[in-house]
């Protein structure tokens, strides 16, 4: 039977009522996009006591907020080693620190709030899928453990069996720092927040048009939506991999890339402790990696790269497949194993794969998350709020260079991807 094609989070959650008001004629902030960022970004705003409104052009969470693995991870994606050369050891000292702050602060906000989200600090295992990889775990442990005072653990592959029940690594490495959570629980619980401290949140609302608009003489913009229009002193765009032609200069820095998720049916206890004896976030060391995890329910999500571009039905379908083959790949246990949903979503990578934040045209932005949004975003969404309100909160990657395509070759329409995928497959292959 094939697997039935439906986000498997979106079975264990239900998003809060929202009944909007008509349009607001004017307000302090207007954010785009309801997802980690914006409600994120909402929630710290309103609490403030600022007017705040959230648009979306589908439902609270629809994108990549609710699709996602659920890991809550430390760290960037590129590693430390790269990041001091590009930015220097202050700089990125407060970037490393900022991705441990970043699970801090989902954290506060599941338990300030009493989100029921299954979160859970289990750490997080990178296992090394060439022994070349497995060297350089021990010079990253170190690099880590002088410059931002992070302890990792090295596991070497004779006692990679405690970690995980498969044969096929060189070795690995532990994070105990990072934790899981269920996306669809965490994004309700996070709009159902915002929406209590008085943020209002219009769905099935799209943004249009975003235009530099004098109220008297209060400066602002003015937003024309699928609603009607809307005046505001500041704007914040959230919108990640949904990023759209209203903000055309951020959508040409971002390449939206899919990303794909199967869940297996419930597996017996016995073969969930085997194949997963800590219940930890996982994934490779490749570029074109695997990432895995059990559900509380005993299921195993296996995700991936399987198709770069963002999720279609025939992206779905044949990505299915190819991460079936993956899991049988990593664990052979799993032949016999039914897979019931298979599902993907879109991510955002900037062109140097980093997080940025800031304002472009005159608006505030968080973007490039690059597969560690769940912290991350919730995070900049926090600290974006606080700009917006006139502190000066620690924001390590606001300021730093954010580049577009070489040659400008790009109008936001990822036609590289397919040749990005295959460069990719082949850097894996060499190194």
């Amino acid at each position: 039977m094939a697997p039935r094609e439906y986000n498997y989070w979106l079975t264990t959650a239900s998003k809060p009522g929202i009944v909007a008001p008509p349009l607001p004629e004017v307000l302090d902030v207007a954010i785009v996009g309801a997802g980690f960022t914006g409600l994120s970004a909402a929630r710290t705003l309103a609490r403030r006591g600022a007017k705040v409104a959230v648009f979306d052009s589908q439902i609270l969470g629809w994108g990549a907020s609710s699709r996602n693995g659920g890991m809550v991870l430390t760290g960037m994606k590129l590693g430390v080693d790269q990041l001091i050369a590009k930015y220097g050891r202050e700089r990125t000292q407060r970037m490393y620190a900022a991705s441990l702050a970043s699970i801090d602060c989902v954290e506060q906000i599941v338990h300030d709030e009493s989100i029921a989200c299954d979160f859970s600090r289990c750490g997080h295992l990178e296992v090394a899928c060439k022994q070349k990889h497995f060297e350089g775990y021990a010079r990253q442990a170190e690099v880590i453990a002088r410059e931002f005072l992070h302890t990792l653990r090295v596991v070497p592959k004779n006692e990679l069996r405690s970690e995980i029940g498969s044969d096929i690594y060189f070795g690995g490495m532990v994070d105990e720092t990072s934790a899981g959570l269920n996306p669809a629980l965490y994004v309700a619980g996070l709009g159902a927040a915002a929406i209590r401290a008085g943020a209002q949140v219009f769905e099935n609302t799209r943004v249009n048009v975003i235009e530099r608009h004098a109220r008297g003489t209060a400066a602002g913009l003015q937003l024309t939506t699928s609603r009607g229009n809307t005046w505001a002193r500041n704007v914040f765009i959230a919108t990640s991999g949904y990023t759209s032609r209203a903000t055309p200069a951020l959508q040409k820095k971002l390449i939206p890339i899919g990303s794909y998720i199967i869940a297996t049916e419930v597996l017996p206890e016995a073969v969930a402790r085997e194949i997963s004896p800590r219940g930890r976030m996982i994934y490779d060391s490749k570029h074109y990696l695997y990432y895995y995890r059990l559900t509380p329910d005993r299921r195993l999500l296996f995700g991936g790269r399987a198709a770069f571009f963002p999720e279609s039905a025939g992206s779905i379908r044949s990505s299915g497949e190819i991460l079936r083959r993956g899991m049988i790949d990593v664990y052979p246990q799993l032949r016999d194993t039914k897979v019931d949903f298979v599902w993907g979503g879109t991510l955002d990578f900037a062109f140097d794969i980093m997080p940025h934040a800031g304002q472009l045209d005159g608006m505030y932005y968080a973007v490039g998350y690059a597969g560690h949004g769940v912290a991350m975003a919730t995070w900049q969404g926090q600290k974006v709020a606080e700009q917006i309100l006139g502190d000066n909160p620690d924001n390590p990657f606001v300021g730093i260079p954010f580049p577009g395509a070489p040659l400008g070759l790009y109008n936001g329409r990822p036609w590289f991807l397919p040749f990005a995928g295959a460069y990719y497959k082949v850097l894996d292959w060499l190194t």
